[in-house]
Formats: structure tokens, sequence, C-alpha cells
């Protein structure tokens, strides 16, 4: 059960191309972001079949270091749909305006390209 505790997986899609970062080490971080889509319907009593369609999206950081950063750095654009593994991180900082910011990411274990089939074929 160890394993679980700080456990995330999620299958979105990218938002835009990984910003990647090598520091004088070599070591390299590469930053991402992946949106979730989740469908249902609520009740809507001005359409015709009484219930209206409603998509939310959120919007999810991702971090890679090491040889994740190097897959992401490689195989990740903008519009992929990957299935990451990773533990949530909660971290803050200093603004330039003095004000202190609050982040959240998943530090990702492991990724996963997605295929989608074309549905024409």
């Amino acid at each position: 059960m160890n394993t679980i505790k700080n456990s995330v997986r999620l299958i979105g899609n990218l938002g835009a191309n990984p910003e990647v970062k090598e520091f004088e080490s070599g070591k390299k971080v590469v930053r991402a972001s992946i949106a979730t889509s989740e469908t249902y319907y609520s009740p809507d009593e001005s359409s015709a079949t009484g219930k209206k369609k409603v998509e939310e999206t959120q919007w999810h950081s991702l971090v890679f270091w090491g040889k994740q950063a190097e897959l992401a750095e490689k195989l990740l654009t903008k519009g992929k749909e990957v299935a990451i593994e990773g533990r949530l991180t909660h971290r803050s900082y200093q603004a330039k305006t003095g004000e202190k910011k609050y982040i959240t990411e998943v530090v990702v274990n492991e990724i996963v390209l997605m295929n989608k089939a074309n549905p024409k074929e």
C-alpha cells in the first residue's frame, strides 16, 4: 500500500510543446501541461431531450526529471494524447510583486503515448 499513498494517473492531451531547461550539471527538467476532460449531462428544460451536454476541462502541470525528461523532450508535442503516472508535489515561491504563489505539480515517473485509432479507417 505504500506505493499508492501519493500516486496520480492521468490521461490527457498536451496543451503546448514541453519546455526544456538544462542545468550546468547537465541535468534536465522538462515542464508541460495536459488537459483532461470529463463529459456529463445536466438537466435542461429548454432542450428537446431535457438534457444539456456539459464538458469540463482541468489543466495539470507536469514535471519530468532524468530519463523521463529525456523521453518527454524527444516524444511529446502539443496535442499528443499521453498517459502519465507520478506523484503530487506542492511548492511556493515569492513573485516579483512580493506576492507568495503556490503551485501543485505532478512529478512524472512514467509516460505512455496513446495511439487513437482513426474512426474513419
